[in-house]
């Protein structure tokens, strides 16, 4: 008997995923159905932005990952092993920050990171003080170490969970709104915190609101509605699955939004001298379609065009259109 295998290629199986989830359901005493069958797959090394909007069942689902939660059905693996059976082995290999951070008030910002870090097992105590003072260093709150908790405000607190995150180094980090209650600066000192990490080797799940958001730092994105996954893939495709819109620039705006209407145009807006729309499906990026007839019917018209062409599709075009919902997202 001949081995029939022999001599040929080994057939590279896919990447692990880092988190994985298939058939993932939760029920809610009562009967609310708050995840319903989510099949996701985060990459390794990604950095993985999680969309939906409000109730969409992204903190239910991130509470299933981590195992605070059992899932009524269905399974989740994070970090290769299942959740919640291996949750003792899985978390000390994850860094979190869900529904803000839980602080003791009277201590200081780094006693409370002391706390935090004498609670991880895995923790050596001879590096302690070193790690704290390099996680309250890097999340820009090493001059208000010594402030008690209750004195910080939102964005503070948030960024001291996000140090208590980064104690050690973690395969995984799990952020719920990470920018929530920071002002512009410190959104972006965030963001940037987000790549440096990403960019030593952790892989990063987070969910946010601001759709800029995940487009300026994610590779990948998931969106959710009432429960679903809708879509998931990298930004670039997400957003490349967006209609760009129409934007047509004249002092003529009202007559050139009667043409435009006449020939198919949707959706129109105009602001100044601005009118922009969605395009007919055959014009869209099409240059041999609708677009040059709808030029040449605005100049027929009268109109004086100062510019006419399509503007990309965003990652915000792309979520509105999948979900019919607006961002708003608190779920």
């Amino acid at each position: 008997m001949t081995d029939s295998s022999a001599g040929r290629a080994a057939v590279p199986g896919p990447a692990p995923a880092v988190i994985r989830t298939r058939g993932l359901t939760k029920r809610f005493r009562g009967g609310q159905l708050a995840v319903d069958g989510l099949d996701l797959t985060v990459p390794r090394g990604s950095v993985f932005g999680f969309l939906g909007p409000n109730g969409s069942g992204k903190t239910t689902t991130i509470r299933m990952l981590m195992g605070l939660i059992a899932p009524t059905s269905g399974t989740a693996t994070v970090l290769e092993a299942p959740m919640p059976q291996s949750v003792t082995a899985v978390l000390p290999r994850v860094g979190a920050l869900i529904e803000g951070p839980a602080l003791y008030g009277f201590l200081s910002g780094r006693d409370n990171l002391v706390r935090y870090d004498s609670a991880d097992p895995t923790a050596d105590p001879r590096t302690r003080d070193r790690r704290v003072a390099e996680a309250l260093e890097r999340v820009g709150l090493a001059a208000a170490a010594g402030k008690k908790a209750r004195a910080y405000s939102l964005g503070m607190k948030q960024r001291l969970g996000l140090a208590a995150a980064l104690l050690q180094p973690r395969e995984l980090l799990v952020l719920d709104e990470p920018t929530n209650g920071l002002d512009p600066q410190g959104m972006r000192e965030i963001r940037a915190l987000v790549r440096e990490v990403a960019a030593d080797g952790t892989t990063v799940f987070l969910s946010s609101h601001l759709l800029d958001e995940i487009e300026q730092v994610c590779t990948h994105a998931a969106v959710m509605s009432r429960g679903r996954l809708v879509v998931q893939g990298t930004v670039a495709e997400l957003a490349a699955g967006a209609r760009g819109r129409l934007v047509v620039r004249t002092p003529d705006t009202g007559q050139a939004a009667r043409v435009l209407a006449d020939h198919g145009v949707a959706d129109l807006r105009t602001t100044g001298d601005r009118v922009d729309g969605e395009p007919p499906a055959d014009g869209a990026g099409d240059p041999d379609g609708q677009l040059p007839k709808l030029c040449a019917a605005l100049v027929e018209a009268g109109v004086r065009v100062r510019f006419f062409g399509t503007e990309r599709g965003t990652l915000e075009d792309a979520f509105v259109a999948l979900t019919g919902e607006g961002f708003d997202v608190a779920g």
